[in-house]
């Protein structure tokens, strides 16, 4: 099961090389051309996606982390909720109200993309996709925090592969 897991994350990846890159605004750029280039052809750029100063900005934001339970346990965004994303916990958000700006991350935006729809589909009027998510906001300087929410330099990459996406002074990767 975990293997058919890591194939369908990496379709996606195959596919995406074959695609042609979409504009990105300049306000959702990390300032890392490599990673730059792969958000172009993996996750959307639209006016549901967010930068990490955006989200930063916005009034009383819940943040909610669609990563594995592993990978938040390394580091996620301070005071971040987990969702998950191979089974998402509803309950997590079953008491927001649904006005609440939401903004869901997971490693790149390509996880965080598929559950943002959700939390739309269920209500939520005012979801975000942290685009470039947790690569975005490490790179934008912002602080990251392990499971007893202490400050932590280490960043959960998802794999070997998805670590490329991110230079090395991000951070130690963990993958």
């Amino acid at each position: 099961m975990r293997l058919l897991y890591q194939l369908s994350l990496l379709f996606p990846l195959l596919l995406a090389s074959c695609v042609r890159a979409q504009d990105v605004p300049p306000r959702l750029k990390t300032g890392y051309a490599p990673l730059d280039d792969k958000l172009a052809r993996l996750v959307t750029a639209d006016e549901r996606a967010i930068s990490a100063n955006e989200a930063r900005e916005l009034d009383n934001p819940v943040f909610l982390d669609a990563r594995e339970t592993a990978e938040y346990r390394v580091s996620h965004l301070p005071g971040a909720l987990h969702l998950g994303f191979d089974r998402m916990d509803m309950g997590v958000v079953e008491e927001l109200d649904r006005d609440r700006p939401v903004v869901v991350y997971c490693t790149v935006g390509y996880r965080s993309e598929r559950a943002a729809k959700k939390l739309r589909e269920a209500g939520f009027s005012r979801v975000y996709n942290l685009y470039g998510s947790l690569y975005a906001w490490k790179l934008a300087g912002y602080p990251l925090e392990d499971a007893a929410g202490k400050a932590t330099e280490r960043l959960h990459t998802y794999n070997r592969k998805w670590g490329t996406f991110a230079p090395d002074s991000i951070g130690e990767k963990v993958h």
